[in-house]
């Protein structure tokens, strides 16, 4: 027995330095690490704001999960229930309050899910993205014959549905800042919607992996204020 006590207070230690490294060592290393061009946490859209939210909400869930789990196995440890408290501390604690989280986390992630679906808009713009090994041609319903490559030209505070297909393989279309995450799927065609608050630049990604070079297929999203927008459809460069 004293044995076992020596060996859980030695691993105690050890998880205790562990947690203080990762708070202290890797947090500013992890923070450094982070781009905010390709941040989803530092939304700069509306359907962006959405899924930021929805990471955050997700994140407190997980945590009250772990913090919950973690104090229920250090009070098994300190003080082991009777066989008689068996039954309440594991269906009712270990079990029933996991479950009933994650149910309320679900049913929130589907109510967020139903808000992001592209629906029809008077002011809509649609644009077409096509993507291959390793660029990305745009081209637009508003100004035919036009093509862009590897620069996606939208209106600023206005929703774009974007159509996007490959046609080779699999790629991932993703503009962190105004959007979530679609797959191009080659012989398919998926709508995302997108919109950005202000005119600027944002950065995109083709976020799947499939071969090497995949890293660098990226692209540029410009959002145009109404009259960098006008211009543009008139086939000049703001």
């Amino acid at each position: 027995m004293k044995l076992f006590v020596f060996r859980l207070d030695h691993f105690l230690g050890h998880v205790r330095s562990l947690l203080r490294w990762g708070l202290t060592g890797s947090t500013p290393l992890l923070l450094a690490g982070c781009e905010e061009s390709l941040s989803a946490v530092h939304p700069a859209g509306p359907a962006a704001a959405v899924i930021a939210q929805l990471w955050w909400v997700l994140l407190g869930g997980a945590t009250a999960i772990f913090l919950f789990v973690a104090a229920l196995i250090v009070l098994a440890w300190r003080r082991p229930p009777a066989e008689t408290e068996e039954r309440r501390f594991v269906i009712w604690l270990g079990l029933a309050f996991p479950m009933t989280v994650l149910a309320a986390l679900l049913a929130y992630g589907l109510v967020v899910g139903e808000r992001l679906l592209p629906r029809a808009t008077p002011d809509l713009v649609r644009v077409h993205a096509e993507a291959r090994q390793w660029a990305w041609r745009f081209r637009y319903d508003d100004l035919p014959g036009l093509e862009t490559n590897n620069v996606l030209h939208i209106p600023a505070d206005r929703p774009v549905d974007v159509a996007i297909t490959t046609v080779d393989v699999v790629h991932g279309f993703w503009v962190p800042r105004l959007a979530g995450k679609l797959d191009a799927v080659p012989g398919h065609v998926n709508v995302l919607r997108l919109e950005a608050d202000l005119p600027g630049r944002y950065e995109g990604l083709g976020s799947e992996f499939n071969g090497a070079g995949y890293r660098d297929h990226r692209f540029t999203v410009i959002a145009h204020d109404d009259a960098g927008w006008r211009t543009f459809l008139q086939g000049e460069t703001p």
